[in-house]
């Protein structure tokens, strides 16, 4: 598995709405409260306090919003890893499961080196699997390095409903970084809002191997559905192909459109890319980590 310096990683801090003030993760929060400092808007989602609703904006705009406030509080990062079986897709330096991990395994040590507190989960089959406790520090770090090596991907892709019970488990308000390939749409877009409503800053680690955004296919073609075992012929030729790609670019701006309006991020990994470029230049020029 790859493998980032920890000395490197431990110099990394996450970046949420949540201004540090110094010491174990303490931050600048927006998060919903009574007699803060106001600092800023968001779309209204379903489930979210109506005391928080800004019912003069919403006669204005005809769009309902919610108040953000300040107050301070520690940072606490979920970590949600689509441990589904079309995550087990691609070879080589640029097989997405291999890169999915050893990208969670250095997520969570910038974390327990940055004195956050973080939890992580393998989402599949519309359960959770092997959850862990709430980790922080340094002498966490052998724990996490064994939860990464246990993990394993299989089963089909139900990301709501995983959500759902990630939720049911009332984990803390904080930033819940997931890292999927995406292919539930709606389950996807459902889980996103699930989690947002539930005071969650979501970004979105959408990881794709070269094959998915590039796809070297020419003539009739035999699709197999890699988690169902369903098949599909297609032809492939110029037409196909441009329909593809703008079908793509339409998915990746919905999702980032999505996911702004709920306040969040969305960040495109290439599988290929080694793993440091993945964190020092993809993550800090999307602003996950800095």
């Amino acid at each position: 598995m790859e493998r980032i310096d920890p000395a490197l990683l431990g110099r990394l801090r996450f970046v949420t709405r949540r201004r540090r003030q110094g010491g174990w993760g303490e931050r600048r929060s927006t998060r919903r409260g009574q007699g803060l400092e106001f600092a800023d808007y968001r779309d209204y989602v379903p489930g979210d306090d109506l005391r928080r609703v800004d019912w003069n904006l919403l006669a204005r705009l005809d769009r309902p919003y919610v108040r953000l406030y300040e107050e301070e509080a520690d940072l606490h990062i979920h970590l949600l890893l689509d441990a589904s079986a079309s995550m087990v897709w691609g070879e080589g330096a640029a097989a997405r499961w291999p890169k999915a991990l050893a990208l969670t395994l250095a997520l969570g040590t910038i974390a327990l080196l940055g004195g956050e507190a973080f939890d992580a989960v393998l989402l599949r089959d519309g359960a959770l699997d092997a959850p862990t406790p709430p980790l922080r520090g340094r002498a966490a770090l052998p724990r996490w390095e064994r939860w990464i090596g246990a993990a394993t991907a299989a089963g089909e892709t139900a990301l709501a409903d995983s959500v759902r019970r990630f939720l049911a488990s009332k984990p803390r308000p904080g930033l819940a970084v997931l890292i999927s390939d995406g292919y539930d749409p709606q389950g996807l877009t459902e889980g996103i809002k699930r989690l947002a409503a539930q005071g969650q800053e979501v970004v979105l680690l959408h990881l794709l191997t070269p094959e998915e955004l590039e796809p070297p296919l020419w003539g009739e073609v035999r699709l197999v559905d890699v988690e169902r075992g369903t098949t599909r012929e297609v032809t492939v030729d110029r037409a196909a192909q441009a329909a593809y790609a703008a079908r793509l670019e339409r998915w990746q701006a919905q999702l980032r459109d999505r996911l702004g309006r709920y306040g969040g991020r969305y960040c495109l990994v290439r599988s290929d890319l080694p793993l440091r470029q993945m964190v020092l230049e993809v993550l800090r020029r999307a602003s996950v980590v800095r």
